[in-house]
């Protein structure tokens, strides 16, 4: 409903802006010597994961199964975004015991309320629930996962919360150039564990882009499903993050919001779900519930339906604390550095899928240090026309020719894909052509592969908390290594070279593709507009790579 004109109701805006802005600044001010977020100093109860999972049926069933494959463990690679939707559903429906979920983005849109339907159902029947959450990426709509406190079985934590609960622009906007140097530190990571005995870890957040079921936006990303001994490595890294100081309980921050939790979750039912197509009837391009519906793959899986590759693999990750640990300030574990070391292993090719690329020093050397061993790279990356962060791809601009002059081949990702396969979705969202890559994956002599959160960027360098998984598999390399050589295929992505020079001109980027069965060949940046051309080459100018 719109508001009233009238002058009385801008008169009440007016003050109630100027309101929040003085408590915005008197919290900052109070809070201005302090490292800790909002609510560090309120009480909460330390937990660590499930220890029993073989008290579960489904539990002793990959328990007996790891028996047979001594010392590995098994893994599942989940590249279709509907897939990774079902997969979540299917979980959370399957457990007893535990549920552990930690997300860098938990959406309100209609797949994240059908998620948390899901766990409001397991909570009834008596799981203990844990969800942390970071707070850097959050949108109007998002709170609803706050229904999940009225169940005494379930916890919910913010990472690293602000102070400012609302979703003004201008005062969160405020807000961060205030406390930078806090706020701009961000957990990027991605894990739900089942029971202590099964979980999904990679680069797939929770709402209807990375579930590719979005007209407006389609993330293609990917999960894998993991069983065996590499489960309570994983929930240790949760509750290294769970009991961090860094974790605030979202009781904590109520004195910090306008309105009671109780009072946000009320309204939140009165206003229901007018917005999900299918609870309400109208008229849309996907049936969500019949997402849920479907029993594939979870059931299959555990079925045996659908085979799992037994290898063994290490855990990569960043500790809670992770710019503490770059300083030296404590000790602790860092997953740049791991992986770095897998890549200075390669000995004949690697392949990289990155939405983000914006090398630091240290990775551009080493990308260098590869290519004069004569180690084929080839990587693929979001391209002007698909990005959705304009900024990142002005750091990419950057390192862009240096790379190419290397030898390294670069393909970018078109928004609309020629063809559907290795793409994660359908093809009757694939119509609407807002493609764009979210996948963070590493193949190393087509024998290990690397899936996480961490992008080849200077943000989950310095500033993101990341974590992946290293698999010794030639099996899951050569599928992954399949699903590039799909993508990169000229219908679905532009191939970049550098022209060559003459004594009258010098060289120049080139975008090739193929259109209809015809090669077509670009010597301007293919993008959706002039104007983000334009902001995309002003960005450059602009020293935030760090940043990005």
């Amino acid at each position: 409903m719109l508001p009233p004109n009238n002058d009385l109701f801008m008169i009440f805006q007016h003050r109630r802006a100027r309101r929040f802005c003085a408590l915005l600044a008197a919290s900052l001010l109070l809070g201005a010597c302090a490292g800790l977020p909002p609510g560090a100093d309120f009480p909460k109860r330390p937990s660590v994961a499930f220890a029993h999972p073989e008290e579960t049926p489904l539990g002793k069933q990959f328990a007996a199964a790891a028996q047979q494959h001594p010392g590995v463990s098994a893994f599942r690679i989940i590249n279709a975004g509907p897939d990774g939707f079902r997969m979540r559903s299917e979980m959370i429906d399957a457990a007893q015991r535990t549920l552990d979920l930690q997300y860098f983005i938990f959406r309100g849109d209609e797949t994240g309320r059908l998620l948390t339907d899901r766990l409001e159902r397991a909570a009834d029947r008596g799981v203990r629930i844990r969800v942390l959450i970071d707070d850097g990426d959050t949108v109007a709509g998002d709170q609803q996962i706050l229904r999940l406190l009225r169940h005494p079985s379930v916890e919910l934590r913010i990472f690293n919360p602000a102070v400012y609960r609302g979703h003004w622009s201008v005062l969160r906007r405020l807000e961060f150039v205030l406390k930078k140097r806090r706020l701009d530190y961000r957990m990027h990571n991605k894990l739900l564990v089942m029971d202590g005995a099964a979980l999904l870890v990679g680069g797939r957040n929770v709402g209807n882009q990375y579930f590719q079921v979005d007209p407006e936006s389609q993330f293609a990303d990917d999960d894998v499903f993991a069983v065996g001994p590499i489960v309570p490595k994983l929930t240790q890294a949760f509750d290294e993050f769970w009991n961090s100081d860094l974790a605030i309980p979202a009781q904590a921050l109520e004195r910090h919001t306008r309105e009671p939790i109780d009072a946000a979750v009320s309204n939140m039912k009165k206003e229901g779900s007018g917005d999900t197509p299918s609870r309400e009837g109208k008229p849309g391009p996907i049936d969500y519930a019949a997402l849920v519906a479907n029993g594939e793959p979870f059931q299959s899986i555990t079925s045996g339906k659908l085979p799992l590759v037994w290898a063994s693999a290490n855990l990569v990750y960043d500790s809670p604390h992770k710019k503490d640990v770059i300083n030296g300030v404590v000790g602790g574990r860092l997953i740049v550095p791991q992986v770095e070391e897998a890549m200075r292993a390669v000995s004949s090719d690697m392949l990289i899928i990155t939405p983000y690329l914006v090398p630091s020093k240290d990775e551009m050397q080493t990308l260098m240090e590869l290519r004069e061993r004569q180690v084929r790279i080839r990587i693929l990356t979001n391209s002007l026309e698909s990005s959705t962060e304009i900024s990142a791809q002005s750091g990419y601009d950057k390192s862009r020719v240096p790379m190419l002059k290397s030898g390294i081949e670069l393909y970018e990702i078109r928004s609309r894909l020629g063809n559907t396969r290795g793409s994660g979705q359908s093809r009757k969202v694939s119509r609407y052509g807002n493609y764009a890559l979210h996948a963070k994956v590493y193949v190393f002599d087509r024998r290990r592969v690397f899936f996480g959160s961490m992008n080849l960027d200077q943000r989950s360098q310095h500033l993101n908390t990341e974590i992946g998984l290293i698999i010794d598999s030639p099996e899951l390399a050569q599928q992954t290594a399949q699903r590039f050589e799909d993508l990169v295929k000229p219908e679905n992505s532009y191939i970049v070279s550098l022209s060559p020079a003459s004594a009258s001109a010098k060289s120049r980027l080139v975008w090739r593709t193929v259109e209809n069965g015809n090669t077509i060949e670009f010597v301007q940046e293919p993008g959706r507009s002039e104007w983000k051309r334009f902001k995309a080459k002003l960005l450059t100018l602009v020293p935030m790579d760090r940043e990005l």
